[in-house]
């Protein structure tokens, strides 16, 4: 287990690696100016110009600008605005001239806004989406399987920001069934913090759900077919336990690939939910450093996104050997 864990250890670093190697080139090796962007066409005089072009390191050469940005991921870097010195404590992700401040701290003030869309939006699709699913499958052919998986297909069908703005409007606004969208910390007042989730988790995990319900029966069908099932009932094991205990846990490895890879996107920036609904999440800053040109934000909204996406493939790797032993051996 430890080798198997090991080898996935090396892989997720060396992918962290090559995507940072990637985003450098994307932004500052490129043939554009980044102190331009950075600088915009309003208000930029030649003296704020030449300073961002010297903290950025634009004036040496592009190793050593990477070397510094590298260097300032684990040691922090200096970074000198209108006069003023500030430090940006590691892991330092670069500086914002457009905000006057460390990429790290806006992302920060950020990421538990989106975490919190996130984990209410997991909670609900796996209880709901497994269960619909596992349910479906046991009763296969059925009324209510048809029933349950038509009406899964029919909401999938529709694009989510439609239905999200539906949502928003008809039972926010127009008839105010549902609370409005609104971000409260928690450690403020928790229920307002739960309150103002509450629409954006419901919308957001009911929508999911669906295909979550469509990938659990049809691995559970799949499962409920193996031979081990049938020993199993043989032996006299209860139905309960035969579909719960024994196919459930193999039928989850599909879902454990769908989940992982799903929770990663939506924390790298629920956009639309976070846009419609009003929260100040990662998609909100996204969507207003790519309207300001923002580069340096831009540049650590991607590394903060792959390190997640690739944090989550490494934990999905560990799932997969917990639930099936098999594949620590392949």
């Amino acid at each position: 287990m430890l080798y198997f864990v090991a080898r996935r250890l090396v892989s997720a670093l060396s992918v962290v690696l090559a995507t940072l190697i990637a985003t450098f080139a994307l932004f500052f090796i490129a043939p554009t100016d980044p102190a331009a962007a950075i600088c915009g066409e309003r208000n930029c005089t030649q003296q704020r110009y030449e300073e961002i072009t010297k903290n950025l390191n634009l004036d040496r050469p592009k190793v050593e600008q990477f070397a510094d940005y590298t260097i300032g991921i684990f040691a922090g870097r200096d970074f000198t605005t209108s006069g003023v010195t500030q430090h940006c404590a590691a892991p330092c992700l670069g500086f914002s001239f457009k905000n006057d401040r460390p990429v790290t701290e806006l992302i920060g003030s950020r990421f538990p806004v989106t975490l919190s869309l996130v984990l209410g939006y997991a909670v609900l699709v796996l209880t709901i989406g497994v269960f619909v699913g596992s349910m479906a499958a046991k009763r296969r052919g059925s009324l209510g399987d048809r029933a349950l998986m038509t009406s899964t297909l029919v909401v999938s069908s529709v694009p989510y920001y439609i239905v999200a703005l539906m949502v928003a409007l008809y039972l926010t606004i127009v008839y105010p069934i549902l609370p409005r969208g609104e971000w409260t910390p928690p450690s403020e007042n928790f229920g307002k913090f739960i309150a103002g989730l509450l629409t954006p988790w419901l919308v957001l995990g009911i929508y999911n759900c669906t295909s979550y319900a469509r990938y659990s029966r049809g691995s559970m069908v799949e499962t409920l077919s193996e031979d081990y099932i049938r020993t199993a009932r043989a032996k006299g094991l209860s139905d309960r336990v035969v579909t719960y205990k024994h196919a459930l846990r193999s039928g989850l490895i599909p879902v454990v690939t769908i989940f992982g890879l799903d929770i990663a996107g939506s924390l790298g920036g629920a956009i639309f939910t976070e846009r419609i609904f009003d929260l100040p999440g990662l998609g909100q800053l996204v969507l207003d450093s790519l309207n300001n040109y923002d580069l340096p934000v831009i540049m650590g909204t991607v590394l903060v996104a792959s390190v997640i996406i690739v944090a989550m493939n490494f934990l999905v790797d560990i799932g997969y050997s917990l639930i099936d032993p098999r594949v620590r051996l392949s």
